[in-house]
């Protein structure tokens, strides 16, 4: 099956071991040398309606995901990597 970067960002995450929604695809992380992708990064939830910005992202290796669908992407995680996000200055 082939797939393109831009399908992917259409698909939903979702965990298998909890049944938790995850969100849906917002970037990949990419090993340039060889083009491997190693893993898909999932923004975190919102805090307050996004008044207070979100929390941290949600990366989800490539082992992880057990299958790829049309529409939503299993994964297995049990704990949840996350990554800071940039925090943003007041102007």
């Amino acid at each position: 099956m082939e797939s393109r970067l831009a399908d992917l960002s259409c698909k939903e995450i979702i965990n298998i071991c909890d049944g938790q929604r995850l969100g849906y695809v917002d970037d990949v992380i990419l090993n340039i040398v060889d083009g491997r992708l190693l893993a898909l990064v999932v923004p975190g939830p919102a805090k307050f309606f996004g008044l207070l910005g979100r929390e941290d992202d949600y990366i989800i290796p490539w082992e992880r995901i057990t299958r790829i669908g049309s529409d939503i992407i299993l994964v297995e995680v049990r704990e949840q990597r996350r990554e800071c996000r940039p925090k943003r200055k007041w102007l």
